[in-house]
């Protein structure tokens, strides 16, 4: 028996690799289809199509467009949630997934419900304390979001405002980045997020833009209700939600870098806030 096995191995070299190789690539498909599960991935038509069904918490829904099948029921899905779809291609999935059978679509679970903007309004009168809001304007890098999210909530911020589109989402790496603050801290996703300034405004809140051009940042009053929008990464802030700041503040540069990390920079404003509010209220 044995002696045919190695006599296999001699005259059949080629095919013994490729049976081997094959062997092994579908030992990890079943070991990445875990892990694709662990990291809060949906892998796969059905899977998805059964947890849209079920209201499981799906942040959002990558899809490849030239899918077919049951492609086109689940974008109609999505859409009757309000969960954002985004269009992307086979080899884009496949990475996502790292090689678990996706066939065109993989839907990215939440790690929390998002709120309201209403919501957040709540719990500041709740407190009795003037609303403390954090709007990130198309922070699209999990790990900024992420660390915005915790200095806003050891910074007593009511919240966190995002936008559906162009942002990143309450996933595992942001969980991880916050250190768990994304837990706490109530975060409301927004389809406008001009039009979520405009509510902010009705309901009394002043809206602080940030911006290079805008004025420092220490000689700007940040004690009353106040909203402060972050930039993007790359582009700042958007024309639009610029429009909507009542105020623009800039940090001081000395260097001869021209901006910080879009987490840093929120930092810096957040504690410049708290500080003001705290000095106020000791004065009184």
């Amino acid at each position: 028996m044995y002696m045919r096995f190695f006599t296999a191995l001699m005259i059949f070299p080629e095919e013994y690799k490729r049976v081997r190789k094959v062997n092994e690539m579908n030992k990890k498909a079943q070991y990445t289809a875990a892990d694709a599960d662990d990291g809060g991935m949906i892998v796969g038509r059905n899977p998805v199509i059964e947890a849209l069904k079920s209201d499981k918490l799906i942040d959002t829904i990558f899809i490849n467009p030239e899918a077919g099948g049951s492609a086109a029921l689940i974008c109609k899905m999505a859409k009757e949630r309000g969960i954002p779809i985004k269009h992307t291609d086979e080899r884009r999935l496949t990475a996502m997934c790292r090689g678990a059978v996706h066939q065109g679509v993989i839907a990215v679970g939440a790690c929390a419900e998002y709120v309201s903007l209403g919501d957040i309004l709540d719990i500041a009168r709740q407190k009795n304390e003037d609303p403390f809001i954090i709007v990130c304007d198309e922070i699209e890098d999990p790990h900024n979001l992420g660390a915005i999210i915790r200095t806003a909530e050891a910074a007593g911020a009511h919240g966190v405002v995002i936008p559906k589109r162009r942002s990143a989402s309450l996933n595992m790496t942001v969980f991880k980045t916050s250190a768990g603050a994304a837990s706490w801290l109530p975060v409301a996703r927004v389809s406008n997020l001009a039009a979520a300034l405009d509510e902010l405004k009705r309901n009394g809140v002043w809206i602080y833009g940030t911006d290079g051009s805008g004025e420092d940042y220490s000689k700007v009053d940040l004690t009353g209700a106040a909203a402060l929008v972050i930039g993007s990464e790359g582009g700042g802030m958007g024309r639009l939600v610029r429009e909507k700041c009542d105020v623009v503040v800039r940090l001081p540069m000395a260097g001869k870098i021209t901006s910080l990390n879009a987490s840093v920079a929120a930092g810096i404003f957040m504690y410049e806030t708290v500080r003001q509010r705290a000095l106020k209220i000791s004065e009184v």
